[in-house]
């Protein structure tokens, strides 16, 4: 495809998950360790374009297309939006990775990927060796501590979340302008030089698509229904699996929450930070910062649950 040369060495495949559901698979390196990589909102895989490669070198590295998004399936929404599920959408991931033969791996996410990363640990604890989680905090709790600051910024969580057809029909108007307005209002200005033209043209591509613009939409009705659902019955739940948070330091999460303590409200083993001059886009603005700190969180985590070696 035309925007491989991003991935060279890296194989594509359409992995059926069952029940008609295939999603849009990456797979390269051949490190005894697996890192699988989700993207988020509005886009694809391609947000990994500078950071895969390079994870490729040391480990076996697995980039998707979420259902919904990219080139994986657009199924119709159910009238509950239980098929866009945050647990559903886990375990997609969790049947590409068991179809490529990988029982445990790292999990890295950002947006909308970060929260599906988030349903994983929580459903599939032993598969995930770490979990790292970019620009994000548990969907239960900035939905419930929304003010008028986060309203006006994440206008579109309010937005998508409408009834079935209404959205959809305005966000297709003009996909072109959405996707560049979007990266605009979301990225440090210096960042801009990070998207080539050409990756741009391939967001809009899959923005212009109305399955597409319909997935987004029910990806968010579900985070406002059946995923709250969820989420409260794990309210109480420790996490163990490590995990480290990355935000953009001029993004609207680390402006209005306290990033590392609201996920040690629920996690035993939590460590990150602010990425300085950064916006949302976490990944594609400040990918050499994502990169360093990935593999050191990585290679640390490899020694502490690596088997003690004993004489004798």
């Amino acid at each position: 495809m035309a925007m491989d040369h991003y991935f060279l060495g890296f194989k594509r495949q359409l992995i059926d998950v069952g029940e008609g559901i295939v999603i849009n698979t990456l797979v390269g390196g051949n490190g005894k360790e697996v890192i699988l990589l989700l993207h988020g909102h509005p886009e694809n895989y391609l947000i990994w374009r500078d950071i895969a490669p390079i994870l490729a070198k040391e480990y076996t590295v697995v980039v998707t297309d979420l259902r919904g998004y990219g080139d994986s399936s657009k199924p119709t929404g159910l009238p509950d939006h239980s098929n866009y599920s945050k647990r559903v959408m886990a375990q997609d991931q969790v049947s590409v990775m068991e179809t490529l033969g990988f029982d445990s791996f790292h999990v890295v996410g950002h947006d909308r990927g970060a929260r599906v990363a988030h349903r994983l640990i929580l459903d599939f604890p032993q598969k995930a060796l770490t979990c790292t989680m970019m620009d994000i905090l548990p969907t239960y709790d900035m939905y419930e501590q929304t003010n008028r600051e986060f309203a006006t910024k994440y206008w579109h969580w309010f937005f998508y979340i409408q009834k079935v057809g209404f959205p959809e029909r305005f966000l297709g108007a003009d996909p072109e302008y959405f996707i560049r307005t979007n990266l605009l209002n979301k990225i440090a200005p210096e960042a801009l030089k990070r998207f080539p033209e050409d990756v741009i043209q391939e967001y809009i591509r899959h923005y212009s698509d109305p399955a597409c613009l319909h997935g987004i939409c029910e990806d968010y009705r579900a985070s406002n229904t059946i995923d709250l659902e969820h989420d409260k019955k794990d309210r109480e739940h420790r996490i163990s699996t490590p995990i480290l948070a990355l935000w953009g330091g001029n993004g609207v999460v680390g402006k209005l929450w306290d990033v590392l303590e609201g996920w040690r409200m629920f996690a035993d083993d939590v460590s990150g930070f602010a990425v300085e001059n950064c916006g949302h886009f976490v990944p594609e603005e400040k990918p050499e910062i994502c990169l360093e700190a990935m593999l050191a969180f990585f290679r640390k985590k490899a020694k502490l649950t690596k088997p003690v070696q004993t004489e004798g």
